[in-house]
């Protein structure tokens, strides 16, 4: 067995020394690596076909659900401070309003667990599920006191803050900011050039270009036409894959002014009006000295006024309503370190359009309409880009199959003319 082998070594070596045998082994070598270019683009350009599906169906679901949940809590939380202020029993709008973002944040409980099988949202969301019914407890003890016109209500309120901004929120700003990154990832993936595919088919290219000098010793011809064309079909397929990479990159902008930047800072900034909000409310709950109230507040409203400037353009609305705010909260500040409780009170919850609750609530509401418009915005890019790339995978097989046929075609003639 070992002497067959060795003969047939030698004799391949000699073969191989002959022009049909080296005619032979270039249409063979360019065969395989025109198929293997083929394999290779369409895997990865199906690949990134298959992330952008991936983040319109899950990832990016995932990170609106982890900010939707985010921003119930925050609005639980500033709610039940709203809520404790009206003193007995609170308007029928402000419980449903409390009660409503308990709703909403069970229903982004549920919906951040879908699909998400990392431990990092297994653990947050235990943790949150967890702390919840502590803190509803603690809010329905507060309530209780308060119509009771007990003083400890506030004690209970200020501990179930303390329970949301200390356990809460931050799980819930982790899961956030887990899923935003996951946005991010699949983004840069989609974007990234094909590299793999681009040194294969560079590999192509240099593999026609050494088969024609080759060719051209060998056989004293300059252009054999099969291995032109095949150079020609992996040229074609090499500037698709790039361009609509390119392309597809333009569509999922992941810079600081991109779609997605701009929806995570507008969801943070939503989040710090909240937060905000709640700051101001519980300084009068409290009724003791508002210098450490104000110092949060004041901590909440620069970090909402830079996430305002970073993600809308200057002079919008967003801008303009949180200066209005911050004019009514300066009042409410005022009354009470004027001894005037009630009218500090009427400035934080009251209905008449210069209250601080009336002024925030247009606030909000063009925060979450900002918010919306930024979804859209990124989920109309990724539509985009996996739109630019549907035809990629086909289109460089095909064309790279092509390419192979005609190197095979193009060569057998020069070989039958040895045989």
């Amino acid at each position: 067995m070992g002497a067959r082998v060795a003969s047939a070594a030698q004799w391949l070596r000699r073969f191989i020394a002959t022009t049909p045998g080296m005619i032979s082994l270039i249409a063979l070598g360019l065969v395989v690596v025109c198929l293997a270019g083929a394999l290779t683009t369409q895997q990865q350009m199906s690949s990134k076909i298959e992330r952008a599906d991936t983040a319109l169906t899950d990832t990016e679901p995932l990170a609106f659900a982890a900010q939707r949940l985010y921003v119930a809590l925050s609005v639980a939380d500033a709610t039940a401070a709203t809520a404790f202020l009206s003193g007995g029993i609170e308007a029928p709008e402000v419980r449903a309003q409390y009660q409503q973002s308990l709703a909403d944040a069970a229903a982004a409980l549920s919906d951040t667990t879908i699909g998400a099988s990392d431990a990092l949202t297994r653990h947050s969301v235990a943790r949150i599920a967890a702390d919840l019914p502590a803190y509803t407890g603690l809010v329905e003890a507060a309530r209780a006191n308060n119509r009771q016109g007990f003083p400890v209500g506030s004690s209970y309120l200020r501990e179930a803050s303390d329970l949301m901004r200390n356990s809460l929120l931050p799980t819930a700003e982790g899961l956030t900011s887990s899923r935003f990154a996951a946005v991010r990832a699949d983004e840069h993936t989609i974007g990234t050039p094909p590299w793999s595919s681009v040194l294969v088919l560079l590999l192509v290219l240099l593999g026609c270009a050494a088969a024609s000098v080759l060719l051209l010793r060998q056989t004293n011809r300059r252009l054999n036409v099969g291995v032109a064309a095949a150079a020609t079909f992996a040229a074609l397929a090499l500037v698709w894959a790039v361009a609509a990479t390119a392309i597809a990159s333009t569509r999922v902008d992941t810079g600081a002014a991109g779609a997605s930047s701009r929806f995570e800072t507008l969801a943070k900034a939503r989040i710090s009006a909240q937060q905000a909000r709640a700051d101001e409310t519980l300084q009068l709950v409290t009724r003791g000295d508002v210098e450490e109230g104000e110092q949060l507040f004041t901590q909440h409203e620069a970090q909402l006024r830079a996430q305002i400037d970073a993600a809308l353009p200057a002079g919008s609305d967003a801008g303009a309503q949180l200066g209005e705010w911050g004019k009514g909260h300066v009042v409410q500040v005022e009354a009470y370190r004027s001894a005037d409780y009630p009218a500090a009170v009427k400035q934080a919850i009251g209905n008449t359009p210069e209250s601080s609750a009336t002024r925030f609530a247009l606030l909000d509401r063009s925060l979450n309409d900002s918010l919306a418009d930024a979804r859209n915005e990124l989920r109309d890019g990724l539509d985009s880009a996996r739109t630019t790339l549907t035809f990629s995978p086909s289109a460089t097989l095909v064309l790279l199959v092509l390419g192979a046929a005609a190197a095979a075609t193009g060569l057998w003639p020069r070989l039958k003319e040895f045989l």
